[in-house]
Formats: structure tokens, sequence, C-alpha cells
């Protein structure tokens, strides 16, 4: 069986999937490298190129969320798996944050970055525009908000990852293979 483009109550299409998991794998990837960027001083080698990198990342990583939530505007999720209301509730409300706080730390990272009205190359494909600075010291304010819930997500995803496998390997649910793409749709 062709796996699906679109969503269906079964299971998630193939565009779903890979947005996903280059999200996921992005911002996992993104968290560490903005650390190691804290830490490098302007006589290191990298002081000019990581940063570059990471802002670069940032800003395809706004893209692949701008264009997660158009296709999720379009497409209905799978139907939810049977679980204790409590547990729905706060599923509902960690899929939120998890598309609310990766926003949040991209804006911030963006904010940070054009706070001296230079634009972000994009590895020297294309540059984004800079914005005028809309605060007073805005790179320090917006580096405090992008650190923090940059944390508060690593924390969240993390979680999230943990339910997915507690789904998997306690309840013995399709919550983890629906994301995966080897859910075979039941036969009517």
């Amino acid at each position: 069986m062709a796996l699906p483009i679109k969503d269906n109550p079964h299971t998630f299409g193939i565009p779903s999937i890979l947005i996903h998991w280059l999200i996921a794998l992005g911002i996992i990837g993104m968290y560490p490298l903005g650390l190691y960027i804290d830490t490098l001083t302007y006589y290191d080698p990298e002081y000019q190129t990581v940063p570059a990198w990471h802002k670069s990342i940032g800003m395809i990583l706004l893209a692949l969320l701008a264009l997660r939530m158009v296709w999720r505007s379009m497409n209905r999720a799978p139907t939810p798996l049977p679980q204790p209301r409590g547990l729905q509730l706060a599923t509902k409300a960690v899929h939120l944050l998890l598309y609310l706080l990766p926003l949040i730390t991209l804006i911030s990272g963006y904010m940070i970055s054009t706070a001296d009205g230079r634009p972000i190359s994009v590895f020297n494909w294309f540059d984004v525009p800079a914005l005028s600075a809309v605060i007073d010291n805005q790179e320090d304010l917006a580096g405090e908000v992008h650190y923090w819930v940059a944390t508060l997500m690593i924390g969240l995803a993390g979680l999230h990852a943990l339910a997915a496998l507690k789904h998997h390997f306690i309840n013995k649910d399709q919550t983890l293979i629906r994301m995966t793409s080897l859910y075979k749709e039941p036969h009517s």
C-alpha cells in the first residue's frame, strides 16, 4: 500500500511526517549549537561561521514551521487514540505549545539577529530583510526570551518524545507508528 499524501483518520501523510521530523531534528540540533555560540569569543575561529549557520537554519526552520501550519490547516489530523480525558487535554496543550514555542523562539532569534538593522543571510543564498528595532534593548530582551523559551521547548519536546515511547512500549498503541509512516491502514 502506498503511503498517503494527505493525513487521514488513521495516519499522517508523508508531508506531515517529513515536516515534523525535519523540524524536530532541526530544533534538537539548534539548541546545543546555540549554547555553543554563547561560549564563543570574538577571537574564536568559529565566531562568524557558527552563528551564521544558526541564523540560516533558524530561517529555514521558520519557513518549515509556516509550511507546517499551512499544511495542518488544510489537513485534518488522524483521530486521536483513546485515552483518559485528562491525558487528552494534556496532549492538546502540549501539541499547541509545540507549535507556539518554536514560533516564539524563531521570532525572538530573528529579533536578536536583526536588531542592528542588518538582514540575515541564509547560507549566502538569499537575505531575509531586517525590520527596524521595535523596542529599546531589543537584542538583549529578545536574547532572554530566545534562551528561556528554547529551553522550555527542548524540555517539552523531550517530554513529548518520552510520551511517544510510552505509548509505543507500554501502551503498545499506534501513536508513534502513525508519525513514522510505518502504519498500515486497517482493511474494512
